[in-house]
């Protein structure tokens, strides 16, 4: 797809070829590594207009700063979250709930999910998360010395929960990831359908829950209330579109990103695998060295931010993997450091619309490691095979053949 034309109002000398969809490294790569190809914007100034950086070839303003994108991503006033990324590729216009609802709606909405994902919740759902993690490396253990560890352990490990919070049997789990798959990182006529076959599911999901209540996320969503009323059938689409994306791909994605990162680096490895208590904090490392998101705002006025002049309408890019390299907010930002202090990292984002699911995808990926490194001895990337990481909206792998034999 062609880029759209830059803007009159974008001056040519603020325009940067840079694209994290097109640029170097941010393709699909054996052994790629795009998140320190995306590293290299720092060389540069710190806002620049990018005429290619979305999935439909618009252009976006990018932020490479943390304080930067931290002033955009608490600025509500200025900034919309609005943007319809799901219901654009069915040509409609409803938002994701709440990622793109602007306040005061958004505060609402997000009030009564909280409690669904806070981290007394996440207590609860603990032991059922580390329950499936053992299960899924036991069978792994038991069928031989090494596997595709995104199909085998990352992606039915996050995908199975995210089926248990919607209610759903584990026998759909392929289908499921078919979905997500097509959705993300297909083509435009197979997003287009993934997205229709989504909205179909859900919906169809909604009306089952409401002739039929259960112990799950989608019954409580059919039942809620929002300021005394019922939610309409398109807002419980919303919430429960986001769902689906939101436990389609992220949370596996990082998890591979962590297992490629441990099986090239083998005294790293040993060393959280004989100091358990470790992995926490290594895990909160490995967030900032790979974060998988791109988070995109649209200006709701005319302003002038760190001398570019950002107009009405235009894209804003917080790119999570471009402010966890910053030189202004980490010592040596390219150096993965696992026993790095003071993390302030932005890989669940900033302000009102951070991350609702960050304490649940951060047990989940601590648990993997703990449990991964408990059962599995010594593992590398096997010989004769590479693992295949791009860029794009979410950053991801695939191809991860871990072999320890």
């Amino acid at each position: 797809m062609a880029p759209n034309p830059v803007p009159d109002h974008v001056p040519p000398e603020m325009v940067r070829d840079f694209s994290l969809f097109t640029s170097p490294g941010m393709l699909p790569t054996p052994n790629g590594d795009p998140h320190a190809a995306v590293a290299c914007v720092h060389e540069g100034p710190p806002i620049f207009y990018s005429p290619y950086n979305t999935r439909d070839g618009q252009g976006t303003w990018v932020i490479t700063r943390a304080k930067d994108q931290r002033r955009v991503l608490q600025d509500a006033e200025t900034f919309s979250s609005h943007r319809s990324i799901f219901a654009s590729a069915l040509g409609e216009n409803w938002p994701m709930i709440p990622l793109e609802l602007d306040p005061p709606a958004h505060g609402v909405f997000r009030s009564l999910l909280s409690p669904l994902l806070s981290p007394k919740r996440v207590l609860v759902l603990e032991p059922a998360v580390r329950e499936r993690a053992i299960a899924l490396i036991k069978r792994i253990v038991a069928s031989g010395r090494s596997c595709d560890v995104m199909k085998d352990f990352a992606v039915p490990f996050t995908v199975s929960i995210f089926l248990s919070f919607l209610g759903l049997p584990d026998h759909r789990l392929d289908t499921f990831v078919a979905w997500g798959k097509d959705l993300l990182h297909g083509d435009d006529e197979k997003r287009q359908v993934a997205a229709r076959t989504i909205v179909a599911f859900i919906d169809e999901l909604a009306a089952v829950r409401r002739k039929e209540p259960a112990d799950d996320f989608m019954t409580f969503v059919v039942q809620a209330k929002v300021e005394g009323r019922p939610l309409t059938h398109e807002q419980v689409r919303g919430v429960g579109v986001l769902l689906f994306v939101a436990g389609a791909d992220t949370v596996a994605a990082a998890l591979g990103f962590d297992l490629a990162y441990l099986a090239r680096n083998l005294k790293e490895q040993e060393w959280l695998r004989s100091e358990p208590d470790r992995i926490a904090p290594a895990a909160e490392e490995l967030l900032r060295a790979y974060p998988t998101v791109q988070i995109i705002r649209v200006a709701k006025k005319d302003i002038d931010f760190e001398g570019a002049p950002i107009r009405k309408g235009d894209y804003v890019s917080c790119a999570t993997m471009i402010a966890n390299r910053d030189p202004t907010e980490f010592e040596r930002p390219n150096t993965i450091d696992l026993a790095r202090q003071e993390n302030r990292h932005a890989a669940f984002g900033y302000g009102p619309h951070r991350c609702l699911g960050s304490h649940l995808a951060r047990r989940e990926i601590v648990i993997g490691l703990e449990e991964w490194l408990s059962r599995i001895p010594a593992f590398r990337i096997k010989e004769s095979t590479a693992p295949i990481a791009h860029g794009g909206h979410l950053f991801g792998i695939e191809n991860l053949i871990l072999d320890w034999s």
